[in-house]
């Protein structure tokens, strides 16, 4: 079972999408749209998934990780100083994920979310 996704954004997440399959040979896993703006895919590639979502000013690439206990590892992460973009939540989707920073800048996520 995969635990790291890759999170990439795009200015035009619609046409993102549309050359990853064509050029890449994706394939749409699933595409969640609101008024015409991607809000969330997911690409598959053999066995593996990429998540692929809209940029506004948010960079533009970061990594999403499944975790078994997201408050455990919150808390772990606190500690050791990351920075905490996004605090801890239950999501609408059933996941409960928060958003860090490492001292680099770049973007991790962690939650249960796990796409399939």
């Amino acid at each position: 079972m995969t635990d790291i996704f890759p999170v990439i954004r795009y200015r035009d997440a619609q046409a993102g999408i549309e050359f990853l399959v064509n050029a890449f040979g994706f394939e749409k896993h699933a595409v969640y749209e609101d008024d015409g703006v991607v809000q969330h895919a997911e690409l598959r590639y053999g066995d593996g998934i990429v998540m692929v979502g809209q940029r506004e000013q948010i960079d533009p690439a970061a990594v999403y990780i499944a975790v078994d206990d997201p408050d455990a590892h919150y808390e772990r992460a606190k500690a050791a100083g990351a920075t905490i973009e996004r605090e801890l939540t239950d999501q609408e989707y059933g996941s409960r994920e928060y958003s860090a920073k490492d001292p680099e800048g770049h973007q991790w996520s962690f939650g249960t979310y796990r796409p399939s």
